[in-house]
């Protein structure tokens, strides 16, 4: 008998079309500076713990009420939600594991039926963003870690497990499960990936038979 899947994804630019982020960022006024230094993050070229202290910093001062905004104006990857319905009916488990904030992400896994799920977050003293998160950094190799913990928790075996992202940080979870699958790629991540889709999630689905 074929092994349920699990199939852990990305969230930023994966799961949704936006850097959450960045619309955070809108509400601070350094939506510029933060895109810059997202988009060099998920090239490859900075330290990912780093660039997100660096984009975190300059969120400080800003009420805490931009998270409901925020959330108010993500947009959904098309096929996220075929996705899902068709590990589900697999009897399968899905997970979003991200270099984000829980803050956007808690509901957004309510609201997809997600059954795990878990991001950075954000440091809110007296109503406010400190400029600081709290806790430990959610990166490549706590993604890839996290991959390992749900497929354990699961008693799902690697080789049933299907990992998929778009940016640098995303490659090693990529590596650990059995087909690692670039979504809107950056091209270090199209190269090194198993399998690659554009513009439509629900493109992952043949992949799911390949998995047990």
């Amino acid at each position: 008998m074929t092994a349920a899947p699990l199939v852990v994804l990305d969230c930023d630019s994966t799961t949704i079309q936006d850097e959450v982020i960045e619309l955070i960022a809108d509400a601070a006024g350094s939506r510029e500076e933060v895109a810059r230094i997202t988009e060099r993050a998920m090239q490859g070229e900075l330290d990912f713990s780093e660039s997100l202290a660096e984009r975190v910093a300059t969120l400080a001062g800003t009420g805490e009420a931009v998270f409901a905004d925020a959330y108010a104006r993500i947009r959904l990857s098309p096929g996220i939600r075929e996705l899902i319905a068709a590990v589900h009916d697999r009897g399968g488990k899905v997970a979003v594991v991200s270099g984000g904030f829980h803050e956007v992400l808690d509901p957004l896994a309510k609201e997809l039926g997600l059954d795990f799920w878990r991001a950075n977050r954000l440091e809110v003293v007296d109503g406010a963003l400190t400029g600081k998160t709290v806790g430990p950094v959610v990166d490549g190799d706590a993604k890839a870690a996290a991959l390992r913990e749900w497929a354990a928790e699961s008693n799902t075996p690697l080789s049933a497990t299907m990992a998929i992202g778009d940016g640098a940080n995303d490659l090693r979870m990529m590596e650990t499960a059995r087909i690692g699958v670039s979504y809107n790629g950056k091209p270090i991540v199209r190269e090194r990936a198993d399998e690659a889709i554009e513009g439509d999630l629900a493109l992952a689905i043949p992949f799911l038979d390949r998995l047990g």
